[in-house]
Formats: C-alpha cells, structure tokens, sequence
C-alpha cells in the first residue's frame, strides 16, 4: 500500500488544484478542533469553520523553513482564537480575565476531567507565564511536539523546549519559581 502525499505536498498543490486542500481539512480537523473546544467548547465548530477559511486564504504564505504544516495550522488556530476572545471581551466585558491572557482561564477548571485536582490545577496554570502555559498546553492537550508548539508561538525551538522544562518542573513542584529562579 503506497502512502499518500504529505501535508507540504498537498498544500503546495493547492496553488493548481484547490480540492487538494480537503485532505488537509480531513486530517487536521480532529485535532483541531479538540484545541478550540477545550478552550471555546461552545464556539469550537465556528472557530474551526473560521480557521479552514484563514488557513485556505493564506496558504501561499506556508513557509516549510519554519515548521511542519500541523504546526502552521495550530498557528492559524491560536490567531482564530485569540480573536474570538478578543471580541467576546468588546462585547462582554463582565466575563472573568486572567490579567496579561487573552482567554477567560476561569472556565478552565470546569472542563477538566480530573475534578478533584482542578482548583490546584487551575491555580496552577494561572500563576504561569502566559508563554509557558501555552507550549504546555499545546504538547498536553494538542500532542504537538515541543519543535511544533515553538513555531506555533513564533519562538526558536530551544527556547520552547526550556520554557517548557520549566513550566513542567512548577507544575509537578507546586511552586511556582519568580524570575531569579528562587523558590516563592
């Protein structure tokens, strides 16, 4: 059995031939959507409707230099998203906001299976740098890989793999580090 073509090739046969864009969409909307809905549940099938449409209008400006297409694609959706959130907060500005994010943390912990633990995960979460909590969040609940989680975010892979390190060692200490790497 001979595999098909690979996300790069089917998107670069889309400048000739725009239904090789539905393999893209059939492979990636899974996943996803499982990103918007952990963090939208109830706007995840608009934003992804949204994303495809970002995704097929701006697909000539896929550069394979700076990661694969699934991590161009989660790039795509965390813009989509941080959009959403951005005129949910024009429009609602009594939701909850965790101050420097774009996206209502409080809601986090009602989405989380392991409810026992979800206050402390959640504090948890909240008391992160922003950049942190979003590679974590991206290689936990996305299976990124720490090399696409950095090209999601626009930032070198060693800085995503430190940042990342990091963010896992609070997470499992309990406490959080403040910026001289001393125990708060």
């Amino acid at each position: 059995m001979t595999a098909g073509p690979d996300d790069e090739e089917l998107l670069s046969r889309t400048a000739r031939d725009p239904a090789s864009f539905e393999p893209l969409v059939q492979r990636h909307s899974t996943a996803l959507h499982g990103y918007f809905a952990r963090r939208a549940p109830t706007a995840a099938d608009d934003l992804l409707a949204e994303l495809w449409l970002q995704a097929y209008a701006s697909r000539r400006g896929f550069d394979p230099a700076r990661g694969t297409v699934r991590a161009w694609l989660f790039g795509v959706a965390r813009n989509v998203l941080s959009t959403h959130w951005r005129r949910l907060a024009a429009t609602r500005p009594d939701l909850p906001r965790t101050a420097g994010d774009d996206d209502p943390w409080e809601a986090v912990d009602s989405r989380l299976d392991a409810a026992a633990v979800a206050p402390r995960l959640r504090a948890l979460l909240a008391e992160l740098p922003a950049s942190e909590r979003e590679l974590l969040l991206l290689v936990a609940w996305e299976q990124l890989t720490p090399s696409e989680a950095a090209a999601v975010v626009g930032i070198p892979a060693a800085t995503a793999r430190t940042r990342l390190h990091r963010a896992r060692s609070r997470m499992r200490s309990g406490a959080p580090l403040d910026l001289t790497g001393e125990r708060t």
